[in-house]
């Protein structure tokens, strides 16, 4: 559902790469699976905004699509997704029903801690222990907090789930 009325899944259409997203305090959740399936996607919180009329502005700012599970707000802000799920999988499937693509990044582009610009780790790269050796798994570090991300078992797992 949209904002002001559901309007029909080819006029929603939202597709990674030519839609920025913002999700309200609610959606925590759902924020590191939409940037693994390459949504340049913000979260209020991590913005230190919670209030209502602050999202707001926020997605008009910023230009980005307002996903919310805030029935009030999803009427205020025009082309907002409105979700009524508090289920990780019942909201993906909530967006997959309303025209979202959900489909994971065979190139990562987005870090799933702060959204910021992944970049790849060249082979040879000193990278912590805790992390595989870049000569022979892919690897990607974030431009902002330096966060390593590579396809391990937890990003298996959230593919599972996107694959639902």
């Amino acid at each position: 559902m949209t904002g002001r009325g559901p309007a029909a899944p080819e006029a929603e259409a939202i597709r990674p790469g030519t839609d920025r997203l913002l999700l309200d305090v609610m959606l925590g959740t759902l924020a590191a699976y939409l940037r693994v399936c390459g949504y340049d996607t913000a979260y209020a919180l991590d913005r230190g905004v919670e209030a209502d009329d602050r999202i707001a502005a926020l997605a008009g700012a910023e230009s980005r699509r307002l996903l919310t599970r805030d029935v009030e707000l999803a009427g205020r802000v025009e082309g907002s997704v409105l979700l009524a799920e508090r289920d990780l999988e019942a909201q993906l499937g909530e967006l997959r029903a309303a025209g979202i693509e959900l489909v994971p990044d065979d190139e990562p582009s987005y870090c799933g801690r702060c959204n910021g610009s992944l970049e790849p780790v060249p082979a040879g790269a000193d990278t912590p222990e805790y992390a595989p050796d870049p000569d022979g798994t892919d690897c990607w570090r974030c431009r902002s907090c330096e966060q390593l991300f590579w396809r391990g078992s937890h990003y298996e797992r959230m593919k599972s789930i996107l694959e639902a």
